[in-house]
């Protein structure tokens, strides 16, 4: 799926996969998160056949214009597990409607671990 848009110039297409991306990366650059983890063992097995993707961990679901991010992280060992998911939900809904223009609904944090 993806994400779609109109102005005066015409219309503009955004790839679920792009938005992904642009989660990981900004999820990544918040303090305490560690790394994105993948849900499914499947994904997994494919990442290790595959250089390290930016968008692991990260799940886009789009309707119309609007976006649902899912996303699977591990946190650093010491800090406030609340404190973290609050900042990182604000920083990649901030990240992503800047980014793309379009409204994000909701990101969901799942911690997948804790690396010490």
């Amino acid at each position: 799926m993806s994400v779609h848009t109109a102005n005066a110039y015409g219309r503009i297409t955004i790839n679920d996969d792009a938005i992904a991306q642009i989660a990981g990366i900004t999820a990544l650059e918040c303090y305490g998160i560690v790394d994105l983890v993948s849900k499914k063992l499947s994904d997994s097995l494919s990442d290790l056949m595959n250089k390290k993707r930016i968008s692991r961990g990260v799940k886009v679901l789009t309707s119309g214009d609007r976006i649902i991010i899912d996303l699977y992280v591990i946190v650093k060992y010491g800090v406030s597990i609340d404190a973290v998911a609050q900042s990182l939900k604000k920083t990649v809904k901030y990240g992503v409607e800047k980014f793309t223009g379009m409204v994000v609904d909701a990101v969901n944090v799942n911690v997948a671990g804790i690396k010490v």
